[in-house]
């Protein structure tokens, strides 16, 4: 445990912000489970929407430094294309 008055500090603001990163993770991971539900079902509008409204999220998460950029890259990547999947047969 820390004796420091600093590295007390330092562990209520790691502990702070390692709740809010989870939270944030974890509403990334349910966003994309909606996207990738909505392009499973088939519903193209639906997932244009939840698509726009989840790279949105990936942009916010790598300015705060939540998630990397490359693993935002790969994300948005990813569902872009398989949303372009059902476009197109759409």
């Amino acid at each position: 445990m820390a004796n420091h008055k600093s590295a007390l500090k330092a562990n209520r603001q790691n502990i702070k912000a390692r709740t809010d990163n989870r939270r944030l993770r974890s509403r990334l991971r349910g966003s994309l489970k909606s996207v990738r539900a909505a392009i499973d079902s088939g519903d193209a509008g639906q997932a244009q929407n939840s698509f726009r409204t989840t790279v949105s999220l990936i942009d916010k998460m790598v300015g705060k430094g939540v998630i990397h950029t490359n693993a935002a890259g790969r994300h948005k990547s990813r569902l872009s294309r398989r949303l372009a999947k059902i476009s197109s047969t759409a």
